[in-house]
């Protein structure tokens, strides 16, 4: 006879759906926590976007992994097409899951996923819902934002996953560090003269948005002004960054240099673990960054509010505007007011934050290695 659980707390396979980027991935992982924490022996199998697949390894609350991209996202292919959503419903099917807990970021709608776990028979289904979904979601909160004050999204998938009798009493991020990468990390530190454990920074001048990009030109005025004090500085960025990452450490000057495109997530994971501080703009770096407990000074465009650094010391810098919270990708008055940050204060926030960082940061490390599904 097949196993069919009733409750939450009979369940053992567990799909969790979190098809944002990195950073969302990692903002939800606490709430993961709290599913492990709350049930014995689960098996939680990440249904993420190729862009969370690539943090998928390194999260230990993350058992396996399946990667996808959905025609309900904004990062969905133009060409993807209707076999590629009956494709999705046949893998679900064949993880043979209890339950499934779909989160989302209040703007977005759970129920085209809450759709793709039914047809895949998975008997609880759990989500934030604006409207009633009936019979796609077995349980249900109802949407609270934005008509109330909007929550950080750790809170947010923490609220969600505590509606079911999940809970924990780590709330932080989590990040595995792998050893090698852990080593080739302290070879690159060596070869760039950052040996110092006080005075360097690593800075992220990269961001998927326009909206969100401070400009390349004030990084490099914070760049100097802490390298005229003494500081080296470790431009990182992805492949695709190359000339910005190049373009910046030039700027600085000598006591710039960029790694940009040379580092894995691992071994960007394992700079940020050694590093006294981080200066980026609101980028997947900074929850990566809080993940393994490093200080933040994030140059915060105001598009959404629910994603601030996450229990590391950190410093916030922004301009409040008018349209605060317009959750836009290009800066609809094409000004990126809210950044209208000066470089001055963004260089006394690394200072202030280097200070506090006060001695070495642990990683969590799994009991086992997750595993992709394909």
């Amino acid at each position: 006879m097949i196993r069919v659980p009733t409750r939450w707390t009979d369940v053992q396979r567990v799909l969790a759906v979190r098809l944002d980027a990195m950073g969302d991935v990692l903002m939800t992982t606490p709430a993961l926590r709290a599913i492990h924490a709350s049930v014995s022996g689960a098996h939680v199998t990440l249904l993420t976007s190729g862009a969370g697949a690539a943090v998928a390894p390194h999260v230990p609350e993350v058992t396996a992994w399946i990667g996808a991209e959905v025609s309900w996202m904004k990062s969905a292919p133009d060409d993807l097409s209707l076999d590629a959503d009956r494709a999705l419903v046949d893998r679900v099917r064949s993880g043979s899951f209890d339950a499934a807990i779909i989160f989302t970021v209040h703007s977005q709608s759970a129920l085209p996923a809450a759709v793709v776990c039914r047809m895949a028979g998975i008997p609880l289904r759990l989500a934030h819902s604006r409207e009633n979904p009936y019979g796609l979601l077995t349980d249900w909160v109802p949407e609270p934002e934005p008509d109330q004050p909007t929550r950080h999204e750790v809170e947010r998938q923490l609220a969600l996953v505590a509606t079911v009798g999940y809970r924990t009493e780590d709330v932080t991020l989590s990040f595995r560090v792998p050893p090698e990468a852990a080593r080739r990390v302290r070879s690159i530190a060596a070869d760039v003269g950052i040996a110092s454990p006080r005075q360097w920074a690593v800075l992220h001048p990269g961001v998927s948005a326009p909206s969100r990009r401070y400009a390349p030109e004030r990084f490099v005025d914070a760049g100097r002004r802490l390298a005229g004090d003494g500081w080296r500085i470790v431009v990182t960025g992805s492949a695709s960054e190359l000339d910005l990452a190049a373009r910046v450490a030039r700027g600085i000057g000598p006591a710039a240099v960029s790694v940009a495109g040379e580092l894995s997530l691992g071994e960007l994971g394992a700079l940020l673990a050694i590093a006294p501080v981080l200066v980026s703009n609101n980028s997947g770096p900074v929850h990566l960054a809080a993940a393994v407990g490093t200080p933040v000074v994030d140059v915060y465009a105001l598009t959404n509010r629910q994603h601030t650094p996450w229990a590391v010391p950190n410093q916030v810098l922004s301009r409040e505007v008018p349209c605060a919270g317009c959750r836009r990708s290009v800066c609809p008055l094409g000004t990126n007011a809210c950044l209208d940050v000066d470089p001055a204060d963004v260089a006394a926030a690394a200072r202030r934050l280097a200070l506090l960082d006060a001695g070495p940061r642990s990683v969590p490390v799994p009991s086992e290695s997750p595993s992709a599904l394909s």
